[in-house]
Formats: C-alpha cells, structure tokens, sequence
C-alpha cells in the first residue's frame, strides 16, 4: 500500500465526513464544526499512518495485512458513516440518508449509526496506527531474524 494512496485516501474522506452533505445541496452550517474537529483529524491520523507505512518501505518490509485491513474497513465505515451525518439544513437537522426517506425516524437512526459508525471508523484507523508503527520498528541488533 502506498502511502501517497492513504493521504489521499485520507483527504477525500475527511471532505466526505466534514463536507459530503453539500455535495447532495444538504450542508449547513454545522460543517464548519466539522472540518476543524472531524476532518482535520481524520486526515492527520491517515498523515501518521502514511509516515509510518513510508518508514516501514524505506526498511525493505511490507506492509502487515492488519494494517491493510483496519484501513479498508475504516474506510468502508467511513463511507457510511457520511451518508449518515446530520446537518442544520433550512432549519432542520437532516442527513444524506434521512433526506431521501423523507421519516423522522429515519433522521433518528442516521444521527444514532453515525455516532456508532464514525467510532467504528476512528478506533479501526487507530488500529492502523498501531500496526503501522509495530510494521516500521527496527529490530534490535541482539535479535537474530
């Protein structure tokens, strides 16, 4: 996995999370929450994992799969958690997934699996991090390969 891929990865979702309403004409001004606290983390935690999976390369390692599969399946969860994020659009709270049902209850739901999915997301990509950096240690001189 190239670590040009993850921080591009990376910044595309964080618009998705932070912004991706606008993209349906349901932003509001909840966004500008978003971006500074969502999004800028989200793309600064994808910069780590990038550095990490960078120094791993530069050792002549390949990347772990764990590392792998805790990003794709953040990315997925990613994914479904901006369809899901609320936003105060003419007035109201409503999500790109609630907006096309047109129920209450499916705004509820959307506010209820974004909470859980956007979790979901930070703690697997926090997952990365921890494989990331158990990919790119040097072993000690006094441990035989």
């Amino acid at each position: 996995m190239r670590p040009f891929v993850i921080v591009l990865i990376g910044f595309i979702l964080a618009l998705w999370l932070s912004a991706g309403r606008w993209v349906f004409g349901l932003g509001g001004w909840l966004t500008l929450w978003y971006l500074p606290t969502l999004g800028l983390v989200y793309f600064l935690v994808h910069l780590w994992v990038a550095r990490r999976v960078s120094r791993t390369k530069l050792l002549g390692r390949t990347t772990s799969r764990g590392t792998k599969v805790s990003l794709i399946i953040s990315w997925s969860t990613a994914v479904l958690a901006g369809l899901m994020i609320p936003d105060m659009h003419e007035g109201s709270l409503t999500s790109i997934a609630s907006h096309y049902t047109g129920s209450d209850t499916a705004l509820e739901m959307a506010i209820a699996l974004s909470n859980t999915l956007g979790i979901v997301s930070l703690t697997l990509l926090g997952s990365a991090v921890g494989f990331a950096i158990n990919d790119s240690r040097e072993t000690p001189s006094y441990v035989e390969e």
